[in-house]
């Protein structure tokens, strides 16, 4: 393999020089002094610009290119103030432990210049000693630390410890990386500040706030959604940069005899050839992987060609090391180290040296798969070139759909605006959380109105709760000693369940109960910093998963179904073809088998059904839109049935889903199970008049919402476009797991359903047919029709199987069928109210579904039995006497 004959796209940036400014007037001399004796004689005018921003008392958030001295541009006016008022504090925080003591060495030369007595910083995290934390608290000027820290330790103990202090006198908050804040950690974080300004004005600080992002489309919305306040923007660039070359590289596909289409090349095998040939040009590089497992693999297979080479070969195996998590401090340092000394000419890291963390001049960088987002893309390539040289970068693009889509448009990558980085900050179950926490550090009182919007309902839950009591006026906590502690701050269910390592017993991760019914079901394949672990049993009371190491050749995808319920409509708007609507909705999902997909050429490999379904019933938000009625038609037209197994075949729909939902990704910076995106129950509905109305829901997978689908809401027209372009631009025959999700559906034919959303299109001909592999789908065993007869049969089933709410339906004496609708006959009117409570009739609806085979708009109903049990007086009123 010529890996040059690989390459499909060329780009180059040219090179531009550094635009200076003089130091700013009111700079202090020593700190002027300071730079010229390391060799800064002038500032980029982004730095100078920040300065003046910041020492005007704006909030100032800056998104200049990578390695174009962001630090430096945030440092100066915190310095500045500090030399100034040694009382001066500073909390700087960044989003991991590792960032933030990297960050540390860089500010070592400031403090070591002006001495201890004028400047004092520490990283204060987890894994700081008591001691240091003690030293830190009394004196230090900047602090570095994380989310977490200032939620778990700052705010809690802000009247202890010297805590006190710090907010007295806190003049600056230093964001940096704020990009990574999207998602459930985002709207964490804004609830932190709402916290944090309550604290602040309580010791009557009010201090600024200096952001740091890299290049996304609304960096000073997500700064004041975040932070609470107005921010200014600095983005000309003054730095230099040298000529950058981008090379895009799609593997080999791979074509059987028969012709037909094996997926493409592993991109681990290009990275392989490809680091070799740039280690004989004498380039150092970073190669980013998107898992550890590819890390070991890229080394192992590139050590490998090297060794080959024997004595022939210029260079040797050791001359290249990984870099990821799980490696000690003093091990990153010596890699840096040997890195910085030429003694390593290169790296294979996963996105661990994404964030702004130094190891010395490097030439070229290999991105081995498309890292998911252009902030990454441009954060990864923007390691390269910081010596003033010409710098070149390589995307080796994976069989997925987003490589793919940069495949056909470079110029999305290159050219279009950057994706929007969405938050949430007012989803009712964090701000909950946060209300809660906030009580317990200081009462809450009216001025907390302007800060949570739900605090009017949130209070009264809370004295029902008996965690607030009232007193003079104010809200004081009275519940438990931690509220702080009772959430995670990058997940949102209360729910939370762990992943333990099966034989040490060590705790892999955690995540909230949506998540792990997705990702920790029995079987599941679960990737947690580029290891790989088997889940071998998800126990739900305890909520605890085991997991051992897996080694096998596939990842897991859970399915299952999802049924969509609007609940309120808050706007709508036409759109072409098609009507938009966005608003509250309920989710309820079944996780009831997974799928097995291949690792590199991510085919399916098969299904698997749990022993037991999972279920999950939840409100969120979502936006809508009516498939037009020609697409139905033809759709239902091609759907088929199996009647043995019940499976459905030729579900063009699910290609339509796919398309937008990768679409829809690109726009919201989201990961694959931020979003959910299908169509309403009745498409597959044979039944139905087969023009009757679909809609297709594009919904939040969180509960109460995070916001994305009110950004994909505003997105849509660009997110359908961009979606015909995936489908329409896909290099294969007919369609492939990349474009469509399934090498058995035809592309065409998707194609048809996603141009009908924005104007007419007639039905193409020639659909393929493919042959369809043996699968493990079930039948379901009960039919609805049938469930009167067959009753006392359907409750033995479901009571050997476990399920909640099975010895009661072993009660029932009988039910009946009436169209859409089964009743149960119950022999008291107080266990029929009782039942048709919300969340028991939702239960007992997701279980009958489960083994039913059930229609469309199914619904439970109670009727008393022919036999009725009046209520026992005589033991009520026994009951009664001993209650007195």
């Amino acid at each position: 393999m010529d890996i040059k004959d690989c390459i499909i796209y060329e780009k180059t940036i040219p090179a531009h020089p550094a635009v200076y400014d003089d130091f700013p007037e009111n700079l202090l001399p020593e700190l002027a002094g300071y730079l010229k004796e390391h060799g800064i004689e002038k500032l980029y005018c982004h730095q100078t610009e920040m300065f003046e921003k910041v020492t005007s008392g704006k909030n100032v958030v800056i998104t200049t290119s990578t390695a174009s001295g962001k630090t430096l541009s945030f440092l100066l006016p915190v310095l500045q103030d500090i030399l100034k008022n040694p009382l001066t504090r500073a909390i700087f925080i960044y989003p991991t432990k590792a960032l933030a003591a990297d960050q540390y060495r860089a500010i070592a030369p400031y403090l070591e210049y002006f001495g201890e007595n004028r400047i004092v910083a520490g990283v204060y995290d987890g894994d700081t000693p008591v001691a240091e934390r003690t030293r830190i608290r009394q004196s230090a000027n900047i602090i570095l630390t994380n989310p977490e820290m200032v939620n778990g330790a700052f705010l809690p103990n802000h009247s202890k410890y010297g805590f006190d202090f710090i907010f007295s006198n806190l003049q600056y908050i230093v964001i940096d990386e704020l990009h990574t804040y999207r998602g459930a950690f985002g709207s964490h974080l804004a609830n932190v500040f709402r916290r944090l300004s309550r604290v602040c004005r309580y010791y009557h600080s009010n201090p600024q706030f200096l952001c740091s992002s890299a290049t996304i489309a609304n960096p000073v919305e997500l700064a004041a959604e975040i932070c609470g306040k107005q921010f200014a923007l600095v983005d000309k660039d003054g730095s230099p940069a040298a000529e950058r070359g981008y090379y895009l590289i799609q593997p080999p596909k791979i074509m059987g005899k028969d012709d037909n289409y094996y997926g493409q090349v592993r991109i681990t095998t290009v990275a392989a050839e490809l680091l070799p040939e740039l280690m004989d040009e004498g380039k150092n590089f970073i190669a980013f992987t998107k898992s550890r497992k590819n890390v070991e693999i890229v080394l192992k297979e590139t050590r490998d060609h090297l060794e080959a080479e024997g004595f022939l070969g210029t260079h040797k195996p050791d001359e290249i090391s990984g870099y990821r998590g799980g490696y000690t401090s003093l091990e990153r340092k010596q890699i840096e180290n040997q890195m910085i000394s030429g003694e390593l000419m290169g790296l294979v890291s996963t996105n661990a040296l994404e964030l702004g963390i130094d190891i010395g001049k490097i030439s070229t960088t290999v991105l081995v798969g498309y890292p998911g987002t252009r902030a990454s893309f441009w954060q990864q390539t923007g390691r390269a070139g910081r010596s003033g040289k010409r710098s070149s970068n390589y995307l080796i693009l994976d069989n997925q759909p987003f490589d793919q889509y940069i495949a056909l448009e470079p110029g999305w990558l290159f050219e279009g605006s950057s994706e929007n980085a969405v938050i949430d900050k007012n989803n009712l179950i964090i701000e909950l959380a946060h209300i809660r926490a906030a009580a317990a550090e200081i009462p809450l009182t009216l001025d907390d109105i302007s800060l949570f919007p739900d605090l009017g309902e949130a209070i009264p839950v809370l004295l029902r709760a008996e965690e607030l009591s009232s007193h003079n006026g104010k809200f004081a906590w009275s519940g438990g000693e931690f509220p702080a502690g009772d959430f995670s701050m990058r997940n949102i269910d209360e729910k939370r369940y762990k992943l333990l390592h099966k034989d040490s017993g060590k705790e892999i991760t955690e995540m909230d109960e949506s998540q792990a019914f997705r990702e920790l079901h029995d079987g599941a394949v679960y990737m947690h910093d580029g290891v790989a672990y088997q889940v071998t049993k998800l126990d739900l009371e305890s909520r605890t998963a085991y997991a051992v190491p897996f080694n096998g050749n596939y990842y897991t995808v859970a399915a299952g179904e999802a049924n969509v319920k609007i609940v309120h409509e808050s706007k709508n708007m036409p759109l072409a073809r098609t009507e938009l609507h966005f608003g509250d909705v309920n989710v309820s999902d079944y996780v009831y088998m997974f799928k097995k997909m291949q690792f590199h050429n991510h085919q399916n490999l098969g299904y698997e059904q749990l022993p037991k379904a999972l279920s999950k019933d939840y409100d969120t938000e979502s936006t809508w839109m009516r498939v037009p009625e020609n697409v139905v038609k033809v759709y239902r037209g091609l759907i088929q049935v199996n009647e043995n197994t019940k499976m459905v075949r030729n579900n063009y729909y699910e290609g339509v889903c796919f398309a937008l939902k990768n679409a829809a990704r690109m726009v919201t910076m989201t990961e694959q199970e931020d979003i959910g995106v299908i169509t309403s129950a009745n498409a597959l509905e044979l039944a139905f008049d087969t023009s009757s109305d679909v809609d297709i829901y594009f919904y939040d997978k969180y509960v109460g919402g995070l916001g994305f689908a009110e950004k994909i809401y505003d997105n849509m027209e660009d997110i359908i476009q961009n979606a015909v372009k995936l489908v329409k631009g896909c290099g294969c025959k007919d369609g492939c797991a990349a474009c469509v999700g399934d090498y058995r559906l035809d592309r065409q034919m998707v194609l048809f359903g996603l141009e009908n959303l924005l104007e007419h299109w007639d039905v193409p001909m020639g659909v393929k047919t493919a042959e369809h592999a043996p699968s493990t789908f079930r039948r379901k065993e009960f039919s609805f029709e049938k469930l009167g007869e067959q009753w006392q049969e359907f409750c033995k089933k479901i009571s050997e199987n476990g399920e909640n709410f099975a010895a009661f339906l072993q009660t029932v004496p009988a039910v009946e069928v009436r169209e859409r609708m089964l009743i149960l006959k119950l022999s008291s009117a107080f266990y029929a109210d009782w039942v048709m409570e919300p969340g028991n009739r939702e239960s007992l609806k997701n279980i009958i579904s489960y083994y039913a085979d059930v229609p469309v708009g199914f619904q439970i109903q109670v009727a008393l039995a022919d036999e009725v049990r009046e209520p026992d007086k005589d033991a009520m009123e026994k009951m009664e006497r001993r209650l007195k």
